[in-house]
């Protein structure tokens, strides 16, 4: 459910087939803006920026469990949509 309605929100999870769910932000500054404004939100997820990933492919790291309700994701969701409309 998590990378559908992050894919149908127009996120690009990068082929993710994993429970780790990437976000492609690209930009490392701009990655861990959106994480400060996730958490700002109530969203825990972690920026991973160069050197762990290369140079111009950050990414806002996510990793749902059995232990969210649906009701936690759909609050992610709206998180993640927010926080990318003001950025």
């Amino acid at each position: 459910w998590w990378k559908n309605a992050l894919q149908n929100a127009g996120f690009d999870t990068m082929g993710s087939e994993t429970p780790i769910t990437p976000v492609y932000v690209g930009d490392e500054g701009k990655a861990q803006a959106m994480e400060r404004a996730l958490w700002d939100e109530g969203v825990y997820a972690l920026s991973i920026v160069y050197p762990t990933v290369g140079l111009g492919k950050a990414r806002i790291r996510t990793m749902p469990s059995a232990a969210h309700t649906p009701e936690d994701l759909s609050f992610a969701l709206d998180a993640f949509k927010r926080v990318r409309d003001r950025m």
